[in-house]
């Protein structure tokens, strides 16, 4: 048996100034709960620090699907179609088995850090398949992942470097990038809905946060740029979340070449159908992750995982001050990498 490596990367607190910054905005998280991982400093919650060796180390099997992304870039959409192409277009078993059950989300007990769980066994007190619940959605992700049947849809939004060193080498990886003017209005919704991070300011405070890099899951840019330059390897499939939106039978086609997966046209039509973003929002086992998550008081009641899901969406949240400052800070990023952002 292959002997584990240990973790390459120094895990540290986020430096003091930085912090009380953080914690003025987040106020779900307490200020002794972040962390910044490696020369990067990614921004994460201390709870990863529990699991980062062993998700470094995970086993993989060569039939294994990593969903990679920064968060709210298309993730969910993404995990469906996915899955579908995998399992032989079995839309029966889809629609009743809620996604994130057949599609572990691996960091997922990162955000049920110990401030929200006490939090929530009080409010759950006495009820027993609540707390329950609040023990499954706990348990590290790596035990859950091994418990998965093959092949095994993994969900992260770790950056490729904190994961498994041997991927894409292993098995395959499906990366999916957005504009991030889009990514951080989405992001501002759900940090603001999901009791895990409760961001209590306004959008222009929180873009302030992401230029700057804090934001979780964060720097973007170093996110994106790790899994741009290994586009070319044949098990790593590089997509952009605007051609998901503007061609997805076109963008559903590569990616079931991409899986060695062979449909007929009209296959392919219903998959599209099923999977269109509408018909996808609504499906029953997506609306089943978000109800059980409003009932356990992960996110808020009326709380929304799945939005608009539209590109360019942005124009709507950014005054011309924004819009100039998102530019530059893109252009900045992108100076030195052929890597771009398709216009929408």
């Amino acid at each position: 048996m292959q002997q584990p490596k240990s973790f390459p990367f120094d895990i540290r607190d986020v430096e003091e100034r930085e912090n009380e910054e953080l914690c003025k905005y987040f106020s779900g998280v307490n200020g002794k709960c972040n962390i910044q991982v490696g020369p990067k400093k990614y921004l994460l919650l201390s709870d990863y620090k529990n699991e980062a060796e062993s998700i470094y180390n995970m086993p993989l099997r060569p039939d294994d699907i990593f969903i990679v992304t920064y968060p709210r870039s298309g993730t969910t959409w993404t995990q469906a179609i996915v899955w579908l192409l995998a399992y032989d277009l079995d839309f029966s078993t889809a629609n009743k088995t809620p996604l994130e059950e057949r599609s572990v989300f691996l960091e997922f007990p990162m955000l049920m850090h110990k401030v929200l769980l006490d939090k929530l066994k009080k409010v759950h007190a006495g009820k027993e398949e609540k707390l329950k619940a609040l023990d499954l959605v706990s348990v590290p992700g790596t035990v859950q992942v091994a418990a998965m049947p093959s092949p095994r849809i993994i969900k992260t939004h770790l950056p490729m470097s904190l994961l498994p060193p041997s991927l894409p080498d292993s098995c395959k990886v499906v990366y999916v990038a957005r504009d991030p003017r889009d990514v951080a209005v989405s992001f501002y919704h759900l940090t603001s809905e999901f009791q895990s991070f409760k961001f209590n300011g306004d959008f222009k405070s929180f873009w302030s946060l992401f230029v700057k890099d804090l934001v979780y899951w964060s720097p973007f840019f170093d996110h994106l740029k790790e899994a741009w330059e290994m586009r070319h390897h044949p098990n790593m499939m590089f997509l952009f979340y605007e051609e998901l939106s503007q061609n997805l039978s076109a963008t559903v086609k590569r990616i079931a070449d991409f899986l060695d997966k062979e449909y007929t046209a009209e296959q392919l039509d219903d998959l599209c159908t099923h999977i269109k973003f509408d018909n996808f929002k609504n499906n029953p086992s997506v609306k089943m992750n978000i109800v059980n998550l409003r009932e356990l008081g992960i996110m808020a009641p009326k709380g929304e995982f799945i939005r608009k899901g539209k590109s360019g969406g942005w124009r709507d949240y950014f005054d011309a001050d924004m819009s100039r400052e998102a530019e530059d800070w893109i252009a900045k990023n992108l100076q030195h990498t052929d890597l771009r952002f398709p216009t929408v």
